[in-house]
């Protein structure tokens, strides 16, 4: 087997960077605090490069490094909105509609009331809509990264978007001709 070595994790690593540093300043609401996860990421990534099995995704290793030291960190968890298991696990199955938050946030003349919803969602939805709708990763991808089952993403994101349908008050009848 092929280890990583510290040239070969700059050059995957480094890429990643941007990416990181958006999820990590959603999930903070604070750009010192983002900073600090990114670097802490990137420090505990490279310390465990040895843990990395070859042929598996770098990418949705290095977010579930970052989500990790977030939930870790003071600013994680502690600080976010409680979501109690009985209403993540069991309830009644959403399903997903047409309307996304990128449609959402395109049709809305105020981006702010995007990103004021999104920022209010508790972390577990929160986290789930930004690595499917702003990372662009796959429903596979974003369960790797949480260490949850498939169906699992796929609930969040639906009650992540009905939250966000609330919280922007959505009204279907105002959808474009297009969206039907």
């Amino acid at each position: 087997m092929i280890k990583m070595d510290a040239e070969l994790f700059e050059g995957a690593a480094l890429p990643l960077f941007d990416q990181l540093y958006n999820l990590a300043y959603w999930f903070s609401g604070n750009r010192a605090d983002a900073e600090d996860l990114v670097q802490e990421t990137y420090a505990k990534a490279l310390k465990a490069i040895d843990s990395f099995q070859e042929g598996t995704n770098f990418r949705a290793w290095m977010f579930q490094i970052l989500r990790n030291t977030f939930l870790t960190s003071r600013s994680g968890l502690k600080a976010q909105n409680t979501v109690f298991l009985e209403d993540e696990e069991g309830a009644e199955a959403f399903l997903a509609h047409s309307v996304t938050p990128e449609l959402v946030a395109l049709q809305l003349e105020n981006s702010q009331a995007v990103i004021d919803a999104i920022s209010a969602l508790p972390i577990i939805y929160r986290e789930a809509v930004l690595l499917c709708d702003m990372e662009e990763m796959t429903y596979k991808e974003i369960a790797q990264v949480l260490a949850v089952p498939i169906g699992t993403v796929m609930s969040r994101l639906s009650r992540a978007r009905n939250l966000l349908k609330q919280a922007l008050a959505i009204d279907p009848a105002r959808r474009s001709p297009h969206e039907v």
